[in-house]
């Protein structure tokens, strides 16, 4: 069970892609050590660097009580909206290991402003858990989800273990998906 929380006051980007812009943000993901991603978050905001920390709150029980967790969905991973200044910056921190990067590269991997965008905005209105999904998944259908707390959003409708979900890929991190009924989304052309 997922209770909900305080909703993001911005879910996108505030600097738009800033493709051909020299000294542009990107959305990069920070490799930290394990269970650092909230004291790196905290750090961040001090420095005022922006930053994300994908977060469920889960109802966990016990035979004796139950409680509210909080739980980091991608451990060991903070994503940062970083300038190259700013890369270098966050390097720095002792509990900051390295950048994602591509197979074969040795650049940071840049995860587009879109896809984060749109995994902000399923993580702030999903009411059920989101699972984020490593193996490859079949191309789904490209659709739009009109009824629910996710209005708007759009990703793919894809078939995991015999349910229907939406999911929203993310450049080198598979999927994250969450149960979405099939009358819940419609179709999006691909001029769209």
């Amino acid at each position: 069970m997922i209770l909900t929380k305080p909703k993001s006051i911005s879910a996108g980007p505030s600097n738009g892609t800033g493709e051909g812009v020299a000294h542009s943000k990107r959305w990069y993901v920070a490799m930290v050590r394990m269970h650092h991603e909230k004291k790196v978050a905290e750090r961040l905001d001090k420095m005022g660097i922006e930053h994300f920390v994908p977060v469920q709150q889960e109802v966990h029980q016990w035979s004796d009580r139950r409680k509210v967790v909080e739980s980091v969905l991608l451990p060991m991973m903070v994503f940062v909206h970083v300038d190259p200044k700013e890369r270098k910056e966050v390097l720095g921190f002792s509990t900051v290991s390295r950048y994602m990067v591509m197979r074969g590269e040795s650049t940071p991997a840049v995860i587009p402003d879109e896809q984060m965008a749109r995994f902000r905005f399923m993580l702030d209105y999903s009411e059920e858990a989101i699972c984020m999904n490593s193996s490859p998944l079949a191309r789904g259908e490209k659709v739009r989800v009109v009824k629910g707390p996710l209005t708007g959003l759009v990703g793919e409708l894809v078939n995991v273990d015999g349910k229907s979900k939406i999911a929203v890929r993310l450049n080198m991190l598979g999927c994250a998906c969450v149960n979405m009924p099939i009358g819940y989304v419609e179709a999006v052309s691909e001029k769209n």
